[in-house]
């Protein structure tokens, strides 16, 4: 008789991302995923498999559902400046207030932490990069096309910069960086863009 699962493995795969996601992967053990899901390891193996490849999943999930969304909203814009300060003072908001506030972003939490050691998560990490920046740049496209940077803007580092920007904002906002502060630092660095 085949072994039929009494549980649904995306919403526990959804518990799961939020525990990697607000504790980070070193500080949770097996036994907290157990807790956190309600099922006994076997059915977490049998299901997953073990632990990384599990937080694999996780990350893989969160980058599907939380941040591809975001970039391509930003690279479909249209309204180029506008686009890249409405990113980021929704990143601010989520970052600073709300249910996952001071959690930081999944994915800039695996930059900095021991679970970028995985040659898997780290091609996650580096394409999540590439399309960070790649959003950026599109978004950065249309606004010299509409006159609001400067023309001599090198828009590849300038993509650069503002993706830079977005993990420091990730990171800043987990060690309890003040909303104000950093959205003054997300002026300063869009200004710096704009025509003389």
């Amino acid at each position: 008789m085949p072994d039929i699962k009494h549980f649904d493995p995306d919403t526990v795969l959804e518990t799961v991302m939020r525990l990697f996601w607000q504790q980070g992967v070193a500080s949770t053990g097996i036994q907290d995923v157990v807790t956190a899901t309600g099922l006994n390891r076997s059915s977490l193996y049998a299901t997953f498999g073990g632990k990384q490849e599990l937080y694999r999943a996780a990350l893989r999930r969160y980058i599907r559902e939380r941040s591809e969304p975001a970039f391509r909203r930003l690279a479909d814009d249209g309204r180029g400046l506008p686009a890249v300060s409405e990113f980021f003072a929704g990143l601010i908001e989520a970052r600073c207030s709300g249910p996952y506030a001071r959690w930081g972003c999944m994915v800039s939490n695996a930059h900095a932490g021991p679970e970028n050691g995985d040659p898997d998560v780290r091609e996650a990490l580096d394409l999540h990069h590439q399309r960070l920046r790649d959003a950026f740049r599109e978004a950065l496209v249309t606004a010299r096309a509409q006159h609001q940077i400067a023309p001599c803007a090198d828009l590849g580092a300038a993509a650069d910069v503002l993706a830079l920007l977005a993990y420091g904002v990730n990171l800043r906002s987990r060690a309890g960086a003040d909303a104000r502060d950093l959205a003054k630092t997300v002026t300063a660095a869009l200004d710096s863009l704009r025509p003389a």
